[in-house]
């Protein structure tokens, strides 16, 4: 009886070791899977960069998130069902036929505590140094496994197909942008972000899905210089305006000649002056043309991102949008792509503007009808879309299909709009409220 309990004790000892060893390989499994899954790319390639090897190996192992997530499943699974049949084994031998259930009892409490909520909440709470740490033991599972996890990916694809449903390894989850958006809007809701952080930073990333059509100075409000004035009312008008680049046109309006900076016009009349003297003749025999530089044209449909490059490459600040057709649509400068991202830039030359958004007496807001809806929405936190249409006005009458009148209610996107003054075809307010 002595040499069957020494038996019997080493058996349960040595099982119990074994029992051990593997909750803690469980253990591994989970918390690497939550670790390496739950990383930030950017924060592991930040410390890749400064020449962490775990962080690169964690890099390289979550490019291809199918076979990882196979390895360590096809890991974890094998040691947890080998700990459960073990267990199982020792228990019946301990208490009979009642082991079975005490063992399935023992061993969900020590899977469920030990081996996944304790693992994975370190892993989550410490991401990317858990996924460094655990990368290159996870990278030699990977490579042991490679065989049979790329069976089972051409099983699991075989039946995710019969059910119609593809799949593409080289595809993510999420866009880096849409990644970046959502981490802004939450960090706001949680008030970890301001919004005006938020709304610089995905002024930015917005830059290259929106054209210069979208934010450029309509034709209609652009300020030119008539090559055929009288000198001294072109110098009158440049000194007058608020801008110090102004477009020069012969005949009509549509026939750009050239680009005139104020500083070079007052150059060329200070020469003038000093050479021949203030005298009326001096004065006739000036040429506009002679100092407006070539007007720099784009197409309406370039995006904000490229045109911005085009500018800060070509030293420009200053171009002439045209349409398809080559007809003039308006203007658009550095400063207007600027604008989309810090917000409003004002210098002591700007005239004071009324404000694009005000609160009526019954907590309705006024919006010019000419504000665009990016605008609105950055202000106000809607999502009114701008799909259809750049400013309020257009969404509406986009929305109604017709000219609204003043006084007439539409209510759509959740929203009702109150038109509240027009001038000729144009809605210039609009009472809008959220239903």
């Amino acid at each position: 009886m002595e040499v069957g309990s020494l038996t019997l004790d080493g058996a349960f000892w040595i099982t119990s070791g074994a029992i051990l060893a593997l909750l803690v390989l469980s253990a591994f499994f989970s918390g690497s899977e939550t670790a390496l899954t739950a990383a930030s790319r950017g924060k592991l390639r930040a410390r890749a960069d400064k020449g962490s090897r775990g962080a690169q190996r964690a890099l390289e192992i979550t490019e291809d998130n199918e076979r990882l997530i196979g390895s360590v499943l096809l890991g974890n699974n094998l040691v947890n069902i080998l700990a459960t049949s073990l267990a199982t084994a020792l228990f019946t031998r301990l208490f009979g036929d009642n082991g079975v259930a005490l063992a399935t009892l023992v061993m969900t409490l020590l899977v469920l505590i030990f081996a996944e909520v304790l693992p994975k909440t370190y892993a989550i709470t410490n991401a990317e140094t858990a996924a460094s740490r655990t990368a290159p033991v996870i990278t030699l599972v990977i490579r042991i496994f490679s065989p049979i996890v790329s069976a089972v990916r051409v099983l699991v694809r075989g039946v995710l197909r019969v059910f119609g449903v593809q799949t593409d390894p080289d595809s993510h989850i999420l866009a880096v942008r849409e990644e970046i958006a959502g981490a802004l809007y939450l960090g706001h809701s949680e008030g970890v972000v301001e919004k005006e952080d938020r709304d610089r930073i995905l002024g930015a990333l917005d830059l290259g899905d929106r054209a210069v059509e979208e934010i450029m100075l309509h034709r209609s409000q652009i300020e030119m210089i008539n090559a055929e004035d009288d000198p001294q009312k072109i110098l009158d008008q440049a000194l007058q305006s608020n801008h110090t680049r102004l477009p020069v046109y012969r005949d009509d309006p549509d026939n750009i000649i050239g680009v005139v900076h104020a500083k070079d016009l007052l150059r060329a009349m200070h020469k003038l002056i000093i050479s021949n003297g203030a005298t009326a003749k001096a004065m006739k025999s000036f040429d506009i043309c002679d100092v407006a530089m070539k007007p720099y044209f784009v197409p309406e449909t370039t995006t904000l991102d490229d045109q911005m490059r085009q500018f800060l490459r070509m030293r420009s600040h200053f171009a002439l949008v045209i349409d398809e057709y080559g007809t003039l649509e308006g203007l658009i400068t550095l400063e207007d792509i600027l604008e989309e991202i810090v917000g409003e830039i004002t210098d002591e030359f700007d005239e004071d503007e009324d404000p694009e958004i005000t609160a009526s007496e019954d907590n309705q807001l006024l919006v010019d009808g000419s504000m665009t809806i990016r605008d609105l929405n950055r202000a106000t936190d809607w999502g009114l879309p701008d799909e259809e249409a750049n400013t309020i006005a257009g969404l509406v009458i986009h929305e109604a299909q017709i000219i609204p009148k003043v006084g007439q209610v539409f209510m759509f996107h959740g929203f009702r709009f109150e038109v509240m003054a027009r001038q000729d075809n144009r809605v210039t307010q609009l009472k809008i409220s959220k239903l």
